[in-house]
């Protein structure tokens, strides 16, 4: 398919995804799984800290490449990178709360415990792709889980 953005006046290629491509990134994202939901939690922690760094570094060529991919002003993005490298923050401090509940009932105690489900699929909009992104992805990392 093949996108013109007037504002800007360029026409580049856009390339969907669909199909065997998603199917291929479920696979993935499921063969990975039992290595990721073998991290500790203090690991991923510290694994999450460490992409929200990397995102802060890689801040004006991520900003570059989402006005591209959603012909937003050049202005904006920045921010947008600073608030998902902020969300990755905060959820890198979930794993280490991910404790389940003893809950009383009739003649003793039930116990939960919070475990990974397994890949999760995030859909993102096309007009803040990161930072949506990053509230899907943080979390469902945080507890151990994969994502696409």
């Amino acid at each position: 398919m093949r996108l013109s953005t007037p504002p800007r006046g360029d026409n580049r290629d856009h390339h969907q995804i669909g199909g065997e491509a998603a199917d291929e990134a479920i696979a993935r994202s499921a063969a990975v799984l039992p290595a990721w939901r073998a991290v500790s939690p203090g690991d991923r922690a510290r694994l999450l800290r460490r992409f929200a760094e990397a995102v802060d570094g890689a801040n004006e060529e991520l900003a570059r490449l989402e006005v591209a991919n959603s012909v937003t002003r050049s202005r904006t993005p920045a921010g947008r990178r600073a608030t998902s490298a902020t969300c990755l923050r905060t959820t890198q401090e979930h794993p280490k709360r991910l404790c389940g509940r003893q809950i009383p009932v009739p003649g003793g105690v039930d116990v939960t415990f919070r475990e990974p489900i397994g890949v999760v699929g995030i859909i993102v909009p096309w007009n803040f792709p990161m930072p949506i992104a990053s509230w899907g992805f943080g979390p469902a990392l945080a507890a151990g889980n994969t994502s696409f």
